[in-house]
């Protein structure tokens, strides 16, 4: 028993109307009406008392049929073609039927082609009903029959009512299937037991002022907080997921000394590609390579870099290079395309009269590539480039950089560093890290920018540089196995994933 007056003395005041009207009935809206609670009121002193194990509650979903809009009005008014007939005493026209009939035109049409399908009705001159129209004005239709049945529970119609159901399907708006919700509930023992008892005891909800002065707490008794009792999620606001993953890596290059750069989305094929030292021939220029844009398809790009960089291709540019010896289109050097990779961006601070030497520079940005979407592979992602320049630095220090960058944003000390091509840099090599579910993920691109793509921009010390896939990164830190989930919109996987 004392269980029991533990249990009453927990009790929400919605919990003491409720559960003695569940001994009588166990419909939501005869319990509203017997307590003159509200029906959000009612439901949540049920789920307070499953919570507590007094009900249990199992939920089965039904399909019902019920009248639609315009069901509504015809039951009221009758069907069209009823109406239709009803005037038919003797034979009309067209026009007539519809006035007297008060139907519109779309009722007008239906109407004739039913009762035409059903051989009720003679179209001549003027409309007459059949033997068979006279007999049918005398007798409901099935139609009429399912309408005034309504709402009806799809599990349980007879043929006649298939049959209605059918046919009024076929009309707009006059009928309708929707799900509902019955609850189901059960009194437990604990329930049993308690709806014997006294529940209704005058318990303190919470403590006033007024309480304190009166005294009334040294008479009445507390209510006992439930503090196991589940209460209703709340998501307050957050910052996405990889935006937050994305400003803390921005926060650790600025701590070590690294200033951001940046450079636009569109870009020319010159930035992005040219004054790489990518030859023009090269197999990432083709349409599988880039988005080009087409309006507008050409762009401003500075005339005498554009000589230098030509010169590069061309002959080397006085590097001791023979470059890559074809003729320079300058034309396409111009056209418009989406950012491939975040080197152009390094590409513009090297030719900017801003760069500082010694100076260390990074930028994390949006990048485009046409590519297969799968777990590991996005047509557009994050780049985190970066580039350190200074007199005398060679692979060693580069492989330094790396080996930090696994550590301080990958979380993993289990990386490899393997040989690479790219156009641009030479040495070359690649980052790979280890996934706990993925296995070695690549992670860097990296090397040392190659004379004839830093001279002519106007830098002559060693530029180390690397371009990190963020986005696999990101996946690391976060656990997350599919890098479209980085971009996701569900809003159920937004509220629940981890803000690391």
């Amino acid at each position: 028993m004392d269980n029991i007056q533990k249990v009453i003395s927990s009790l929400h005041p919605l919990e003491r109307k409720v559960l003695p009207v569940l001994a009588k009935t166990r419909n939501i809206s005869q319990i509203q009406s017997i307590t003159k609670l509200q029906e959000v009121e009612v439901l949540r002193a049920i789920q307070w008392l499953e919570n507590k194990d007094i009900i249990k509650v199992s939920t089965l979903t039904q399909e019902f049929i019920e009248l639609d809009k315009n069901g509504k009005i015809y039951l009221k008014q009758e069907l069209p073609e009823r109406r239709f007939l009803n005037v038919l005493d003797s034979p009309l026209s067209l026009q007539e039927i519809k006035e007297k009939a008060n139907l519109n035109d779309d009722e007008l049409k239906v109407s004739i082609g039913l009762l035409k399908k059903k051989g009720f009705i003679i179209l001549d001159k003027k409309i007459s009903l059949t033997e068979q129209g006279k007999r049918a004005k005398t007798r409901e239709s099935l139609e009429e029959l399912f309408l005034k049945a309504l709402p009806l529970n799809t599990e349980n119609l007879t043929d006649e009512q298939k049959y209605g159901f059918q046919e009024l399907s076929k009309r707009r708006e006059v009928i309708k299937e929707v799900l509902k919700k019955q609850r189901n509930i059960i009194l437990t023992d604990l329930g049993e037991k308690l709806v014997k008892q006294n529940i209704n005891q005058e318990f303190i909800e919470a403590l006033t002022p007024t309480i304190i002065k009166s005294e009334l707490w040294k008479k009445i008794k507390f209510r006992n907080y439930d503090l196991k009792s589940a209460v209703p999620k709340i998501y307050p606001g957050k910052k996405h997921h990889y935006r937050k993953f994305l400003d803390d890596v921005r926060k650790k290059f600025l701590s070590l000394g690294f200033k951001e750069m940046f450079g636009p989305i569109v870009e020319t094929d010159f930035w992005d590609m040219d004054a790489l030292f990518m030859p023009q021939f090269h197999s990432a220029r083709d349409i599988h390579g880039a988005y080009y844009i087409k309006d507008p398809e050409y762009g401003n790009i500075p005339t005498e870099l554009v000589e230098k960089v030509k010169k590069a291709h061309e002959n080397g540019f006085n590097t001791g290079s023979s470059g890559w010896k074809y003729k320079f289109d300058t034309k396409k050097s111009s056209r418009h395309l989406l950012r491939t990779q975040t080197t152009a961006v390094s590409a513009r601070t090297l030719a900017s009269k801003d760069l500082q030497i010694p100076g260390k520079y990074f930028a994390i940005a949006r990048c485009f590539r046409p590519d297969v979407i799968d777990a590991t592979h996005n047509v557009d992602f994050y780049q985190t480039e970066g580039i350190v320049l200074e007199e005398g630095l060679n692979f060693r220090h580069l492989k330094g950089l790396l080996k930090m960058f696994a550590e301080e944003f990958a979380n993993t000390s289990q990386v490899k560093i393997k040989p690479a091509y790219f156009p641009f840099t030479e040495p070359s090599a690649e980052l790979f890290a280890k996934h706990p579910d993925l296995g070695w993920i690549e992670l860097a691109g990296s090397g040392i920018f190659r004379p004839e793509m830093t001279h002519p921009l106007g830098v002559k010390v060693p530029v180390l540089a690397w371009g990190i896939g963020i986005d696999r990164i990101g996946m690391l830190n976060m656990n997350i196995k599919d890098i479209r989930k980085l971009f996701s919109y569900d809003l159920d996987f937004l509220r629940k994933v981890k803000v690391v």
